[in-house]
């Protein structure tokens, strides 16, 4: 069964095109703000996001860059504006297609189906290309599960390898210890700090040149870890 993330501020929206896509097969998960839909994308396996423009102060554009910049699953921009200005917009700051609302139902079913195939496909041709992960020296290899740093292998455990990934496939975002904890262990973090603290120093005592200076893993206080 293949996931649908509904983006959109409006409750009624969100439940009528819920309502609609969950006919048709589809598993829809729904959200009305820009971290919400980040950290379901992360927990989820998101095929598709269908997402309004339409938000306060006009910044709709800038929540469709975030996401384009963190995920490359498929976007079609639902919306009611049908200006020529906001479809080229849209489509420049990273949505695959634009669909103008009111719709005809045969229509978008048919484009959320090609959206959905064609990235399912491109997944199968890329996925051992998409597997590999590089930050400068640190490599990992995600179809055989080696990591190496310069050239010379790793030796992580389980836990130490997911954790490494995780943060690698988000490089840049800044993942709080429970986000780390739930998307790892699928447990509700509750007194998790010590836990992943121990990780992230074993990790960092592997990977890292000067493990007081990490060059790759490092920590925002109060806030989470991060690679990048």
């Amino acid at each position: 069964m293949r996931n649908i993330l509904i983006y959109n501020q409006k409750e009624a929206d969100r439940e009528a095109l819920g309502i609609f896509l969950a006919q048709e097969g589809y598993q829809i998960f729904a959200e009305n703000e820009l971290e919400a839909a980040l950290e379901r994308i992360l927990k989820k396996d998101i095929h598709l996001v269908i997402m309004d423009v339409d938000f306060p102060r006009r910044d709709g554009l800038e929540r469709l860059k975030a996401l384009r910049r963190a995920y490359q699953m498929p976007i079609i921009v639902l919306s009611a504006n049908d200006t020529e200005q906001m479809k080229i917009a849209a489509l420049n700051a990273g949505a695959d297609d634009y669909v103008i609302h009111p719709y005809h139902p045969l229509e978008f079913m048919a484009r959320i189906n090609s959206q959905c195939r064609r990235y399912t496909q491109l997944a199968r041709l890329c996925d051992n290309i998409d597997r590999i992960y590089r930050v400068d020296e640190l490599v990992i290899d995600d179809v055989i599960r080696k990591v190496t740093v310069g050239g010379k292998e790793v030796s992580l455990t389980p836990l130490e390898y997911k954790i490494l990934r995780l943060l690698v496939q988000q490089r840049g975002r800044v993942l709080s210890i429970g986000q780390i904890y739930e998307s790892i262990w699928n447990m509700r973090a509750v007194g998790v700090e010590n836990t992943i603290a121990v990780h992230i120093r074993h990790i960092r005592e592997k990977i890292e040149r000067n493990p007081k200076k990490p060059k790759y893993l490092k920590v925002v206080w109060g806030t989470g870890y991060k690679v990048g």
